[in-house]
């Protein structure tokens, strides 16, 4: 097999270090600073090698132990196709290759830096996908996303996994066991690893579903925390809308190609059914959102029937209080004028005409039984009593 043309990649930065000549500068990717991750040394690069196989006619050939043996011996095989997967793949690892496989620059600077939206990009004869994963977490109940970059050329498939999930080693297994549908090419990899990530997708829809019933439970029941669990269920549906709505754009595009690049007639229907799958999924989350919302707008409303029905209880319990007071100031104002009365004529002087009147006593009482009903007609006319 003739070797493969490399497309030159941008000089990258080199590290300063005034102990040492310019030949011996360390090559250094533009985006280094951009990853949180620290350099590891070369020989312990391979132990980012989750599985690294040769396979011809839909078989695994050869199980290399090194990076360098697969590109050895990819090279010395007709019809061969190499498949590597590596897990949080070091720098320096995918910059060789980059150089092996001439993948483009800007592919590469997004698998070293992580963090994209899931994408599909061609680079020649390259295509670069970007899918994220996501799985449902039953101890939590949360949902744990994922990223998945895919490299596929003519005759290899580099996966880059910078999370748990997906376990390609379960697709892996899958399309070793089905010859025929491996032996069709580096697309039917990609389809392999499209169909895990949306079968992926039920279990987080299903607990989804599962946690907007108990909110909706917990709403009714006029749990206080419910608003919290939410907002926070709320974050997670966009999450996921984020992963899964971008997917039928890139599957549009897919089937929009088949007819371009040639792809086998059986991939184009496992295609479409994935595409299907993932449609069903991205309507599920929509209808979440737009239930999360609707459940968001009930509890602020019986939040605040509630608070108006606290606030009328104490309105109510305000307003009798007010009413017993009223009484109790009535009676009060009503035995305080005979007290004043008699305690007018209770002062023993001597030059008080009335203590020698002869009518002076019942003068003093007929005053004091006239001054009580007459408050009392008074109070009584302002319903006081």
């Amino acid at each position: 097999m003739a070797e493969r043309r490399l497309r030159p990649l941008r000089p990258l930065k080199r590290a300063q270090d005034p102990g040492r000549g310019s030949a011996d500068d360390e090559l250094v990717a533009p985006e280094e600073s951009m990853d949180p991750r620290s350099r590891i040394a070369d020989s312990a690069m391979d132990n980012r090698v989750i599985d690294n196989a040769l396979y011809r006619g839909g078989r695994r050939v050869d199980s290399p132990a090194t990076l360098a043996d697969t590109i050895t011996r990819l090279r010395a095989t007709t019809g061969g196709l190499a498949w590597i997967g590596l897990y949080r793949p070091v720098e320096t690892q995918l910059l060789a290759l980059s150089e092996e496989f001439g993948l483009h620059e800007l592919a590469l600077e997004d698998a070293i830096v992580a963090h994209q939206r899931p994408k599909l990009e061609r680079y020649g004869d390259t295509l670069f996908v970007v899918l994220r994963s996501a799985r449902y977490l039953d101890e939590t109940e949360e949902v744990d996303f994922g990223e998945l970059h895919v490299f596929l050329g003519p005759d290899f498939v580099l996966t880059v996994r910078h999370s748990e999930a997906p376990d390609l080693a379960v697709v892996r297994r899958r399309l070793e066991d089905d010859p025929d549908l491996l032996k069709r090419g580096t697309e039917a990899i990609l389809y392999a690893i499209l169909d895990a990530v949306v079968d992926g997708y039920a279990p987080v829809v299903a607990g989804l579903q599962n946690d907007i019933d108990e909110i909706e439970t917990e709403v009714f029941g006029g749990d206080p925390k419910v608003s919290r669990r939410i907002y926070e269920l709320s974050r997670e549906v966009i999450e996921f809308q984020r992963a899964t709505i971008p997917l039928l754009a890139m599957l549009d595009r897919l089937i929009a190609g088949f007819d371009k690049y040639g792809t086998d007639e059986e991939l184009r229907r496992y295609l479409r059914d994935v595409a299907d799958h993932a449609t069903t999924v991205v309507e599920r989350v929509t209808g979440f959102r737009q239930m999360l919302t609707d459940i968001l707008t009930v509890n602020a409303t019986l939040v605040s029937q509630a608070q108006n029905e606290e606030m009328k209880n104490l309105t109510e319990a305000s307003y009798a209080q007010n009413e017993e007071i009223k009484k109790i100031s009535a009676w009060a104002a009503i035995l305080f004028a005979p007290t004043l009365i008699g305690t007018v004529y209770g002062m023993n002087f001597d030059h008080m005409p009335e203590l020698h009147w002869t009518a002076g006593y019942p003068v003093a009482l007929t005053l004091m039984l006239g001054t009580c009903l007459t408050l009392y007609l008074i109070f009584k006319r302002r319903d006081w009593l």
